[in-house]
């Protein structure tokens, strides 16, 4: 398998299923730019009777005239007289008898035109396609038009659609499928950086070190990816600099609403609408204790979810007027002062998102993160039913001392109010490597994993 195309075994069974159905299907595929939907189409369509259009911003009556030209290529005909698209499919329709996919790729485009394009087609489907045989994919990159023009309740195709498909990162497992060279310390680096955006993991090399990726990519003005964050705002939002001074309020690190109303200049009450926005977007993530019971607990932080935006203004854009200049002294001193860190930081996720219940027998309910004043454990997971709880500490370090972060996890859990009378505890230490690892810790069973360990379950 190419690196290009990697681990979407699911949304791949999901469209091969409804085509199989040979009723007509109506699929809303959508997902956040550079995150691979075209590739998925186009490997379903591959071996199926298809009409693939991609859809450009010059307006519905462009748009038409060049689906027109697609239909009439498709059909070995001479075009259609009409611009009418229910007519157009009706034509189609009916010569052609055979189960067919009809994709509009990049439909946002249409809709941010023209706000009546999902009235044009809801009258298409109720009167020509539904009862058709025709499978009929939308696929758009704007989160915000997608959702408020197709599957908002609000727009005209809301109850036509027979099936969705949100397109979200490659796990970190793919990883090993996208660099099979790759060992699992680089892969987390790379990961770290690029989270499981495919475009962005098809932009580094495996031949080259993790800054030099940096450098060549992301920190130089001919980069591939060096104005990225500046295009996908852009792209998204009206107000593109007010959402970026949010993202680098957080980046800096201002995790509450208060902190981060205060560097953005905001106020606290109009700050929301945006902080949801971002948070619909998959760029930050809003996070509570994991052991907080209150559905609407003040005790919130927010973090940058999004790998990429995570390095960018972390790395990036404090530098950006040097960079802008090829000056490259500060950035590189800088980074290689604090990527270790930072990589820490995405090494607790991964830990937490694709490891915990995958190692463990147990059935967590809950897994997160607690905090109390200056105590922070990294990993929490819960068991409601066996009253099972796991404290878990990641250290991205070598030769880490199990029996002091045993200790030190021990101290910490004293503070952790959940079930205290009758829950089972048990420690896990996640390292790249231990000077010796331990089992045991007064009483409780302690699990230490290093990278070796952990390459191991990631390709179970």
């Amino acid at each position: 398998m190419s690196r290009m195309f990697v681990d979407r075994k699911f949304e791949l069974e999901f469209l091969n299923e409804r085509w199989k159905n040979r009723n007509f299907e109506f699929i809303v595929l959508y997902g956040r730019r550079r995150i691979g939907k075209t590739e998925i189409i186009k490997q379903f369509i591959k071996d199926k009777s298809h009409l693939y259009f991609l859809c450009d911003k010059k307006g519905t009556e462009e748009n038409i005239r060049r689906f027109k030209r697609e239909v009439a290529k498709y059909l070995g005909e001479p075009e259609i007289a009409t611009n009418d698209l229910e007519e157009i499919f009706e034509y189609l329709v009916n010569r052609v008898k055979k189960r067919i996919a009809i994709v509009f790729d990049e439909f946002s485009y249409l809709v941010e035109k023209d706000s009546a394009i999902p009235s044009v087609f809801q009258r298409a489907i109720d009167n020509v396609l539904q009862n058709s045989n025709v499978f009929l994919i939308l696929c758009g990159s704007s989160m915000s038009m997608m959702e408020s023009g197709i599957l908002s309740y609000k727009s005209p195709l809301y109850g036509r659609k027979t099936g969705h498909l949100k397109v979200k990162n490659l796990p970190f497992r793919s990883y090993f499928d996208f660099y099979p060279g790759n060992p699992l310390e680089k892969n987390i680096e790379f990961h770290s950086i690029l989270g499981g955006v495919p475009f962005y993991m098809e932009k580094f090399s495996p031949e080259k070190s993790t800054f030099e990726n940096v450098r060549d990519e992301i920190a130089n003005r001919k980069g591939r990816l060096f104005e990225e964050v500046e295009f996908l705002l852009k792209e998204e939002f009206r107000e593109p600099e007010t959402y970026k001074r949010i993202i680098e309020a957080i980046a800096f690190g201002n995790t509450k609403l208060v902190q981060i109303a205060n560097y953005s200049n905001i106020q606290p009450n109009q700050l929301t609408k945006y902080l949801q926005s971002l948070i619909n977007l998959g760029i930050i993530t809003k996070e509570k204790i994991v052991t907080e019971k209150k559905p609407k607990s003040k005790k919130i932080i927010y973090s940058i979810k999004d790998n990429f935006f995570d390095f960018y203004f972390s790395f990036i854009e404090p530098f950006k007027s040097d960079l802008e200049i090829d000056e490259l002294k500060n950035f590189k001193e800088y980074f290689f002062g604090n990527f270790n860190q930072f990589v820490g930081r995405k090494f607790e996720t991964i830990i937490r998102e694709e490891i915990i219940n995958h190692i463990f027998s147990s059935d967590f309910t809950k897994i997160g993160k607690w905090w109390h004043k200056d105590k922070e454990i990294d990993i929490v997971a819960l068991n409601e039913k066996t009253k099972e709880i796991l404290f878990g500490e990641c250290k991205w370090k070598d030769r880490v001392n199990a029996s002091k972060i045993a200790k030190e996890l021990a101290n910490k859990a004293e503070y952790v109010q959940w079930h205290n009378e009758r829950r089972k505890e048990k420690f896990a230490i996640f390292a790249k490597s231990f000077s010796r690892k331990i089992e045991e810790y007064e009483g409780r069973k302690v699990y230490c994993f290093d990278l070796r360990d952990l390459g191991r379950v990631l390709l179970e």
